[in-house]
């Protein structure tokens, strides 16, 4: 079973900066060079939300509106790490985030969460 870890996630100040990373284990470079990648966040109460996603040749990635200009998803397929850059943050940033591997492709076209290998999460949390 694939297993995604998360790191990085930490309690800041609005307009502060934080860099989450994932570890991708018990898969080879093979598998994880052709699935798509993405950061997933939850708040308290709300649905799970994708947050930024990227192809699996990094040719393509997606932001939510809430993100774009501020988020940067990145990849290394030969360390199999996936990174989420978040700058300038703002309170309703905070929440869980998850790493999330697609099981079936490179193209981030994924409908439903349980297309998704997943971590464990880790916590962001933004001051005002």
């Amino acid at each position: 079973q694939v297993q995604l870890v998360e790191s990085g996630g930490e309690s800041v100040q609005a307009g502060e900066s934080v860099r989450l990373s994932c570890t991708v284990s018990r898969a080879t470079n093979s598998f994880v060079s052709n699935i798509c990648m993405g950061w997933f966040r939850q708040a308290p109460g709300q649905e799970r939300e994708k947050v930024a996603s990227i192809n699996c040749d990094a040719r393509a990635t997606y932001y939510a509106d809430s993100v774009k200009g501020r988020f940067a998803i990145s990849r290394d397929n030969v360390k199999k790490t996936l990174t989420l850059h978040m700058n300038s943050l703002k309170p309703e940033d905070t929440g869980m985030y998850y790493c999330a591997a697609n099981r079936y492709g490179c193209v981030c076209d994924a409908r439903s969460l349980n297309d998704y290998y997943w971590g464990q999460g880790t916590q962001v949390t933004v001051s005002s």
